[in-house]
């Protein structure tokens, strides 16, 4: 084998993926046609969860550090224009006031790390040096991916380097983190079904001395009260500034840009690019040796961020479910709950992106030509706007429960032998949960020290409760399938309160696999079952699932 994973794209997702297989062991190959990074945001914001995923990965403090300052106002306003008072407010904390906030707070309710504003022309460069550290990763800009044929034994990709021959890699499994046009997924015969919506085009300003020349209050989001649907986004450096807006051509943009600030500034324009809103999702995500990831599975609408961060998730379940296949103590199963597992996140996350584009189209349509003017008519066309603006405004960024709450249902390689009924699946709230397929819960064991940093790689048992039962038998049950296993005892009563089950088993990902009050009596079965060795035969061959590569 030339490798043993090839990644096409190298996106913050595919760079993630890369990162993550690298420092679990296993050779892998990234490529991209592109010969550097972009110089644009297609994405800056990672959300909670993906910080908490770069908490795990090391990262999560040089990424803050490269980012958007933490004490950065994060509000967002309705303006006529940055010369003038804003026309409504919505409050936001900063990433310093969430920190002390979670430092503070001990019941499960809020995530180990805050999100983190990072631009991706930022982010992309930190992931590809961090990548290109890791000896078993290649990193390699300027190489497209072509087409790819696969077997029982292995996937052969044809690529394309800028300055050279075609070549043939050959590989253990292919994974197409290349977008929403992927020829990966397009080979694959998997398609993207969904709705097309809205047109706009993005550009992307510098202006050094913007904050010195308007009077508007720092903030991170401002929506331009306009016909054009345009918004400004403040980005990580705080001196560049993103413009959206829905104009006929590209040379538009710079008078959108003059129109949000509302007086003579010197400003350079960097670049500018349309795209179009789609709410989309991929009707597979693998077949045997070949998956998708990130963009090839979903199209989501920036609002709320859930794009990228769905990515994120994406790659890393897919990274540990390889690596046990790779390493021999994955059962067929694991890698067949790729699709069973991500798929449905793609597809709740897609709904709920549309959900907060939704809320925007409603107070945006309220628009009328004379809202700015002076009169009665122009000052009943402004309140009615605001007015549904205050309730309709807030929807695109209320997506925590996306975020922290969301959970894997119908896996095949989780134990739902649980009583009660699961918590419904909730866009807006997050309610801390143990139910088999969520993710654990953030508590605190001491000051700085998550229960998550105390959580080897590997399944892990937490024991809750006062009596520790012997786990010798789950322990042999695991070992006799080669899969990394350990316990951690834990002496908390927050713990034990948010946990609500003396005994947890989480996998590689901190997702919850089974609970109970008393050790599991078939602990043989539970361990074949969580590392994917419980499948059903036909089931197996219906999937048309790989065989384990050692």
């Amino acid at each position: 084998m030339d490798t043993q994973v090839l990644i096409a794209g190298a996106g913050p997702v595919g760079l993630t993926l890369a990162v993550d297989l690298g420092r679990r062991g296993i050779r892998c190959t990234l490529i991209e046609k592109n010969e550097a990074p972009l110089g644009y945001p297609k994405m800056e914001r990672c959300n909670p969860r993906t910080m908490e995923i770069f908490r795990r990965l090391g990262l999560a403090q040089r990424i803050r550090d490269a980012g958007y300052p933490p004490d950065w106002p994060m509000d967002n306003y309705l303006v006529f224009s940055l010369a003038k008072p804003p026309l409504m407010k919505f409050p936001f904390p900063t990433v310093a006031e969430i920190t002390a906030r979670t430092a503070a707070t001990n019941d499960g309710s809020l995530p180990a790390e805050p999100y983190q504003i990072i631009s991706q022309y930022t982010l992309e460069p930190l992931l590809k040096s961090v990548a290109e550290s890791i000896p078993n990763v290649t990193v390699r800009f300027g190489c497209e991916f072509e087409s790819f044929t696969q077997d029982a034994d292995d996937v052969r990709s044809v690529v394309k380097p800028v300055n050279g021959p075609t070549e043939t890699i050959t590989s253990d499994y292919l994974v197409g983190c290349d977008g929403g046009a992927s020829e990966v997924r397009k080979q694959l015969g998997y398609r993207l079904e969904g709705e097309t919506l809205k047109t706009l085009w993005q550009a992307l300003f510098r202006c050094d001395d913007l904050w010195d020349r308007v009077p508007a209050p720092k903030g991170r989001h401002y929506h331009l009260v306009d016909d054009h649907w345009t918004m400004m986004i403040v980005q990580d450096s705080t001196r560049h500034f993103t413009i959206h807006s829905i104009v006929d051509d590209d040379s538009e943009m710079p008078g959108r840009f003059e129109a949000m600030i509302g007086t003579p500034v010197g400003y350079e324009t960097l670049h500018i690019n349309r795209w179009t809103q789609r709410l989309m999702l991929a009707t597979g995500y693998g077949n045997r040796r070949v998956f998708i990831a990130g963009d090839a599975c979903h199209l989501v609408i920036p609002t709320g961020g859930l794009g990228y961060n769905t990515g994120v998730g994406d790659a890393i379940d897919l990274s540990w479910k390889l690596t046990a296949t790779l390493q021999g103590w994955g059962g067929p199963g694991l890698l067949h709950s790729y699709d069973v597992e991500r798929r449905q996140v793609g597809g709740r996350n897609v709904v709920g992106s549309g959900r907060g584009n939704t809320g925007r189209k409603v107070w945006r349509d309220t628009w009328r030509p004379w809202i700015e003017d002076d009169t009665p008519e122009g000052h009943a066309a402004l309140k009615h706007l605001l007015d549904v603006a205050s309730v309709e405004a807030g929807k695109s960024a209320s997506v925590i429960g996306c975020e922290l709450g969301y959970r894997y249902d119908d896996s095949p390689v989780i134990n739902y032998e649980s009583p009660g009924e699961p918590p419904p699946h909730d866009v807006e709230n997050y309610r801390p949960t143990t139910w088999p397929g969520a993710r654990l819960p953030h508590v605190w064991l001491e000051p700085g020290v998550s229960v998550n940093d105390r959580i080897p790689d590997g399944y892990t048992l937490l024991r809750l409760g006062k009596q520790r039962a012997d786990a010798s038998g789950l322990r042999d049950a695991f070992a006799r399938i080669g899969a990394p296993f350990g316990i951690l005892d834990i002496d908390s009563e927050p713990a034990r309160a948010v946990y609500g089950f003396d005994y947890l088993l989480v996998r590689p990902d901190l997702h919850v696999v089974w609970r109970g009050n008393h050790m599991p009596e078939h602990t043989e079965d539970l361990a074949r079952r969580v590392t994917g060795h419980g499948l059903d035969a036909s089931l197996e061959r219906a999937a048309g699932l790989a065989t384990t590569v050692t």
